[in-house]
């Protein structure tokens, strides 16, 4: 099988599936060789990342126990999204809409700016995980809360100001790819303050 870019498949054999992720073996000539390469590849469904900012410019992060790493990290609000491993652009919206209120507790405000960032790899030596990038201006809060669903671990929200989000980048104290690539966008955009 030839990809439209000119990438052979040659095999694909599953290793491993659930709801969340795959986990294939996969046979492969890029384009302009002949040798194949095997590769395990990780397949994820895509998701959202959104960059919160208040009326008055503070920044929403929310502090989730991140299993696998063993840590409580300071992030931007992300969630996958639902049912498609390639979503239409209106539904990257409505779940980047939706996971900003879940993970939070804010809305955009009526006639607020919902503003796409692009999408980045974030482990593309294995992975084609893909996360869409957003800021959502001005946000505030709903009165409920944040509702994480059963899955997550999101334990506090808090807004910061810009100077207090790049101390804790600078300091290392946000160490995740999400929030430092949806930071570095902002930024490359002259979207920050």
């Amino acid at each position: 099988m030839n990809t439209p870019d000119g990438w052979e498949i040659r095999a694909i054999s599953t290793l491993f599936k659930d709801a969340h992720l795959e986990v294939f073996r996969e046979e492969v000539v890029p384009p302009g060789e002949n040798r194949v390469r095997n590769w395990t590849v990780v397949r994820r469904k895509q998701a959202v990342v959104i960059a919160p900012v208040t009326k008055d410019g503070n920044f929403l992060l929310i502090h989730q126990a991140r299993i696998p790493v063993r840590k409580f990290l300071w992030e931007f609000p992300a969630g996958q999204i639902d049912d498609s491993f390639e979503p239409e652009m209106e539904l990257i919206r409505e779940t980047a809409l939706r996971e900003l209120t879940e993970e939070t507790g804010y809305s955009l405000a009526p006639g607020g700016d919902l503003i796409y960032l692009g999408h980045y790899y974030t482990s593309q030596g294995y992975s084609d995980e893909t996360p869409h990038l957003f800021l959502a201006r001005p946000v505030y809060p709903t009165g409920l809360g944040h509702q994480p669903d059963d899955s997550e671990t999101i334990v506090e929200c808090r807004e910061f100001t810009y100077a207090e989000l790049c101390s804790m980048i600078a300091d290392s104290v946000i160490q995740d790819a999400n929030t430092l690539a949806t930071f570095a966008r902002l930024s490359a955009r002259r979207l920050l303050p």
